[in-house]
C-alpha cells in the first residue's frame, strides 16, 4: 500500500494500541526527499564547531550570516509548506508590505539578539520534520495554487505541491552554497575539497 492509499481513521475511533508500520516512502516523493535532505544536510554542516557569535558574522558582502541563512531557509520552507497547504492568503501580500514587515522579513537575515544557532538549527528541524511528513501524507502533488502577488512572480501562475518542493530543494541548495562562501571566508573550513 502507498502512502496515498493510507486511510484515515475515523476521529471518533481511539488509536489503537500499536500503530502498523507505514509503507515505505518511494519513487519521485523518495526521491524529493532524499535530495532535499543531502541539501539540508551541506547547509547545516557549514555551522559545524561554530559559536553563536561567529554563526552571527557576516563575513562577505551578503547580508546574511550563516545564523541568518539557516532562520532564512526555516522561514522560506515553512512559508512555503503553509502555502502548500493553504494557498497564496498563507504568504500575504508582497505588494502591500509595509516598513514593519520589511524590517521583519530583513531579520530573517541575521541573528537577532537572545537568538542561539543551536535554537535557529532546532527550528529548522522542526520545519523540515513537517515538511516530510507532508511530502510522505499529501494525496496528490498536483495540487495546485495561484502564486500570491508578488513583482518576481509571473502574474496569474500556479504552482502544485510537487513545484513548490522543488523550489524548497532549489533554495537549500542555493543557500548551502551560499552558507559554504560564508563559512569558508569566516576561517578556511570547506564543505568539500
Amino acid at each position: 500500500m502507498t502512502v496515498d492509499e493510507r486511510t484515515t481513521p475515523d476521529a471518533t475511533e481511539a488509536p489503537a494500541a500499536t500503530e502498523a508500520p507505514t509503507a515505505p516512502v518511494t519513487g519521485e516523493r523518495a526521491d524529493l526527499l532524499e535530495v532535499l535532505a543531502k541539501h539540508r544536510y551541506f547547509l547545516r554542516f557549514t555551522t559545524r564547531d561554530l559559536t553563536d557569535e561567529q554563526a552571527g558574522l557576516r563575513t562577505t558582502a551578503s547580508e546574511f550570516c550563516l545564523g541568518g541563512l539557516i532562520k532564512h531557509v526555516t522561514a522560506v520552507e515553512r512559508n512555503w509548506v503553509a502555502f502548500i497547504l493553504n494557498g497564496p492568503s498563507a504568504m500575504g501580500n508582497f505588494e502591500t508590505m509595509t516598513e514593519a514587515d520589511r524590517a521583519r522579513w530583513a531579520d530573517e537575515s541575521r541573528m537577532l539578539p537572545g537568538e542561539t544557532l543551536d535554537g535557529l538549527l532546532a527550528a529548522y528541524a522542526d520545519v523540515a520534520r513537517r515538511t516530510d511528513d507532508l511530502v510522505t501524507t499529501l494525496p496528490d502533488l498536483d495540487a495546485a495554487w495561484p502564486l500570491p502577488k508578488a513583482p518576481w512572480f509571473e502574474p496569474g501562475a500556479h504552482w502544485s505541491a510537487r513545484r513548490v518542493l522543488m523550489h524548497i530543494v532549489a533554495e537549500t541548495a542555493q543557500h548551502a552554497g551560499h552558507a559554504d562562501i560564508i563559512r569558508e571566508s569566516l576561517d578556511g573550513a570547506k564543505s568539500m575539497g
